[in-house]
């Protein structure tokens, strides 16, 4: 042993007292000394004191032959040269390892001997009083972690070295129906699925390497049944122990279950199950390629459904919807795909086939609706129109092949309905000509460039212009005038009747105002707007009251015309509208009478003023049969209501009706219909005459 004391340069240190220093170290036990020599080129302890005895629980003689190297199993050889200087005192903190095998953290200071060939070593463990209190508050800590996660509802794994769990709780239990004993150290891993091992094992690896992560995984229940989990893992250091992590993990079985019913629903009817159209459309977008052929669609409408409903019930309607998804599910191929399109309307689609095929199964779908069912205690035979498409080169878009399916079958149904049709391809060009005057249709009246013109009508006995008649005109831009024959039919089938009407009206009395501005005195009196049956409902009061209050109007300057066919539809439903607008001041006329079939008995009781004697009747004059226009004529004088007889082309015409009791005339001989402006110029000067 060596030691050293610190003196005057030049003194020696009194052997008296190394002697008491040697003592002193070799008698205590709070201190551990060893001494390390090098022997035969290996560095082995030669002496210890008895605190060196306790600490590392050697005998004397097993200390006096043990290599440093084994004292300190963490140092290589490059280290222990570091700590074993024979320049210098060294000092680290090092693991030793005990005569028990035990592992113990402590503080090492060297201090070479003047020969080099030897060092002091004092061994200071660090478990002291801070040590062993900062490891009790860790203590405490993890107690109160292991309280926390006993008590939370969210399944957490601890796991404080590699894969092998030190933790778990209660919630994890639960989840995967087995006790804690049977999941700590590697059982959890047992109740993962087998698909899913390896992607959370990946995931457990970047855990420990310091990453956050999570993954998708499905759990195995004891019982079998199977959750599907989120489980997210946490790095997680412990000093001493190594590497580990925390995971959570959240069972979002049911969630998944929800939002799996969530986008059936979106996709499918909730009546038959069958898929819907926007499903079908998807599914014939991806397997729809351009230039090829062999994709086929049938579009079935079932005939006569609307009497169903009205005579048995919208129940026995259902009924029928649902029978007739079951019958096309079973006659269909397997792996064509059955679509609800809407009301009862439904389309198949087939792969892989031709015209004669598709044709062939269309056969075959029409026998099988056509096999008697029972509803209401009825038995009815549930036949269908069905339209036939295959891919052509001209299919340029998926939604085209099912446009044209559509088309085929409003051919079928024009053929005598219970068919089968191919897509006539004349017809397929009529339909696309419908469908581009369609969209044009919609661009003008958004854009206003519907145009009105103004019929006068004259009083029978004096020809003074009493009222005239709002006319729409489409000019388009590359067609040229089209017809109102044309235009307003178009209009009622593609639901934009409702929109032309609100610009029919609202541009009516913006013209009449400007009228009264423009003219004073000799203004225009009234103007007769006509209203499709579409637009007889308890909005259209409220339009025309809004109309004429934007434009200050009287309601008197306004009459509504309507057609007799379209008052039949629902007499009654129209009786009330009708009633509405008499309320509101409006005057009512019903045009073109005497072409439809109303009951005479009916009429007497609908809210009108005048009837409009139809120009086909009026023209019948020139050919000397007055019966019809004289039995219209004779019909409303008794109803005291008055009459307008269109059409008058010549004199004779206006002659004869004014000896059959006509009270107003309008027509070509007359006054042909006028822009507003032309109008107002027409009416100032008649005014300046009649001065």
């Amino acid at each position: 042993m060596s030691a050293s004391i610190s003196v005057p340069d030049g003194d020696y240190v009194p052997s008296e007292i190394v002697s008491t220093v040697f003592y002193s170290a070799t008698v205590s036990d709070s201190l551990a000394l060893v001494v390390a020599e090098t022997v035969g080129g290996t560095q082995r302890l030669t002496w210890g004191n008895e605190g060196a005895v306790q600490l590392l629980g050697y005998g004397l003689d097993d200390l006096r032959s043990l290599p440093v190297e084994q004292l300190f199993p963490t140092l290589g050889g490059g280290e222990l040269k570091l700590l074993l200087r024979r320049e210098r005192a060294a000092r680290m903190t090092l693991p030793v390892r005990t005569a028990s095998g035990a592992v113990l953290e402590t503080e090492v200071m060297t201090t070479p001997a003047p020969s080099g060939r030897m060092w002091t070593l004092r061994i200071i463990s660090t478990a002291n009083e801070q040590e062993r209190a900062l490891r009790a508050t860790a203590d405490a800590h993890e107690r109160r972690f292991s309280a926390l996660t006993e008590r939370s509802p969210v399944p957490t794994l601890l796991s404080e070295q590699g894969m092998r769990l030190a933790h778990v709780n209660d919630a994890f239990c639960s989840l995967v129906g087995l006790r804690a004993e049977q999941l700590l150290g590697t059982g959890w891993i047992n109740t993962i699925h087998e698909d899913d091992l390896d992607g959370v094992i990946e995931q457990v690896a970047a855990a420990l390497d310091g990453d956050e992560v999570e993954t998708q995984a499905r759990l195995v229940r004891d019982d079998g049944t199977v959750r599907t989990t989120v489980i997210r893992f946490a790095h997680l250091f412990t000093p001493g122990v190594g590497a580990g992590f925390v995971g959570t993990i959240e069972d979002i079985t049911d969630r998944l279950a929800f939002e799996t019913k969530l986008a059936h629903q979106a996709n499918h009817d909730p009546l038959t199950g069958l898929p819907n159209r926007t499903l079908l459309a998807q599914y014939v977008a991806e397997r729809f390629h351009p230039g090829t052929s062999g994709l086929a669609c049938l579009f079935l409408d079932l005939d006569n459904f609307k009497v169903v409903n009205d005579s048995l019930g919208h129940t026995a309607g259902d009924e029928l919807l649902v029978e007739v998804a079951d019958r096309l599910r079973a006659t269909v191929r397997p792996g064509d795909l059955v679509a609800r399109f809407g009301g009862d309307e439904f389309v198949v689609v087939c792969e892989h086939v031709d015209e004669e095929d598709a044709v062939a199964l269309a056969g075959r779908v029409s026998i099988a609706l056509a096999r008697p069912m029972r509803l209401g205690g009825v038995d009815i035979r549930p036949y269908a129109s069905v339209g036939v498409t295959v891919q052509t080169a001209e299919h340029e878009a998926a939604d085209e092949l099912i446009r044209d399916c559509d088309i085929a079958m409003y051919q079928a149904k024009a053929g005598g309905k219970g068919r089968v049709t191919v897509l006539d391809q004349q017809a397929r060009a009529e339909a696309r000509d419908k469908l581009r005057l369609v969209a044009d249709l919609r661009d003008a009246i958004e854009r206003r460039e519907i145009t009105l013109y103004y019929q006068p009508i004259f009083g029978i006995d004096d020809h003074e212009p009493v009222a005239v008649e709002s006319l729409a005109r489409w000019n388009h831009p590359e067609r040229g005038p089209i017809s109102p024959a044309t235009f307003i039919p178009l209009a009622e089938e593609s639901g934009l009747i409702a929109a032309l009407g609100l610009l029919v009206l609202e541009e009516t009395c913006r013209q009449l105002a400007e009228w009264d501005h423009l003219l004073g005195d000799v203004t225009v009196g009234r103007a007769n707007v006509n209203v499709s049956a579409l637009q007889l409902d308890d909005n259209l009061h409220g339009h025309v009251a809004a109309a004429l209050a934007r434009h200050g109007l009287d309601a008197s300057r306004i009459s509504i015309e309507i057609t007799e066919s379209a008052l039949m539809k629902d007499p009654e439903s129209a009786r009330q509208v009708l009633q509405q607008l008499r309320d509101l001041g409006v005057q009512l006329a019903i045009d073109d009478f005497g072409t439809g079939y109303s009951s005479l008995a009916y009429l007497r009781h609908l809210p009108v003023d005048c009837l409009k004697v139809d120009r086909s009747f009026v023209a019948e004059l020139a050919d000397g049969h007055a019966e019809i226009a004289s039995a219209v004529i004779a019909l409303a004088r008794n109803l005291n209501l008055s009459t307008v007889a269109e059409g008058v082309e010549t004199a004779e015409q206006a002659e004869e009706l004014s000896r059959l009791g006509a009270n107003f005339l309008q027509g070509f001989m007359l006054a042909k219909p006028m822009t507003g402006g032309h109008i107002a110029a027409w009416y100032a000067a008649r005014g300046e005459t009649s001065r």
